[in-house]
């Protein structure tokens, strides 16, 4: 079993910015200040210095950003990679709708994929 970020939207665009909190949130953390799930902002990722960048990069490593089928494709890709046979999912959303939503296009996309 693996763990695995998913962020998914109805755009790309939308997905990115959604992904923004647990970026955020985990910048903070490594930097000695831990808080509460930020807001997204947009554009985070190019606001931040090249130290700061790359941690997001490495934890961003085992994340699906996007609309329904580039979660699909990204995650299929992962466990192909791992050969994990169970993943947990975490969708870390600020906005509860838009987490809720997130989950539910994922449940969505990969439904196909279980045989």
């Amino acid at each position: 079993m693996l763990g695995f970020n998913v962020f998914s939207a109805d755009t790309d665009g939308e997905a990115q910015i959604l992904a923004t909190s647990m970026q955020r949130a985990f910048v903070n953390l490594r930097s000695g200040r831990p808080a509460r799930l930020p807001p997204p902002l947009p554009g985070y990722a190019e606001q931040v210095g090249p130290a700061e960048r790359a941690m997001l990069q490495s934890v961003m490593s085992c994340s699906a950003i996007g609309t329904p089928e580039t979660v699909r494709a990204v995650v299929l890709d992962f466990v192909a990679r791992t050969g994990a046979d169970e993943l947990m999912i975490t969708s870390q959303v600020f906005d509860h709708q838009a987490r809720k939503r997130s989950y539910t296009l994922t449940a969505n996309a990969l439904l196909g994929s279980c045989a």
